[in-house]
């Protein structure tokens, strides 16, 4: 940003820098979803054409960009701000956790949809999250992970591949 800014006229550098401050006063988290947003509830929570009996847990915003951007899921989201990482210190109460469980007790929810990364501290979470919410009978999904488009076999991980081989369909 230093290099692209160093490049700009004085008066683009000060419009920029406003535009920074602007949105660092008006943006703010949702406070059902804990989506980034300018009005509170967001726009996704309040859209009544959306699927309410299914929730989508992310890690961050960038991730409900990404999956709006397919224009293919309909249904809710919580963005938990993190995830559970013992070796870091990070554990249930340092994240969005608490909220989707007060969420899931007060809604209609059929289905939770789990989409952390396939990391380790993703992993973790996504167990955790499993863990806490099956006994209550809501549908506890994990999104499938696997090879990409344009992969090579021969680069893949062991558990990606094992996961590409467990989660394969039917042509």
């Amino acid at each position: 940003m230093a290099f692209y800014t160093i490049g700009m006229s004085d008066e683009d550098v000060n419009e920029f820098a406003k535009n920074l401050l602007a949105a660092k006063r008006e943006l703010t988290y949702c406070s059902v979803c804990g989506n980034l947003t300018d009005e509170d509830p967001c726009n996704i929570c309040t859209d009544q054409t959306r699927d309410h009996s299914v929730i989508l847990v992310v890690e961050d915003s960038k991730d409900v960009s990404a999956m709006e951007k397919i224009q293919e899921y309909h249904g809710l989201y919580h963005v938990l701000h993190g995830l559970i990482s013992p070796m870091n210190g990070v554990g249930p109460d340092d994240i969005n956790f608490k909220s989707l469980i007060t969420r899931l007790m007060d809604s209609e929810v059929n289905e939770v949809i789990i989409a952390t990364n396939s990391s380790l501290e993703g992993e973790t979470t996504a167990m955790y999250i499993s863990r806490l919410i099956k006994p209550t009978g809501i549908k506890v999904t994990r999104i499938a992970s696997g090879v990409p488009v344009g992969g090579d076999l021969e680069y893949i991980d062991e558990v990606t591949l094992l996961r590409a081989l467990e989660g394969r369909t039917e042509l």
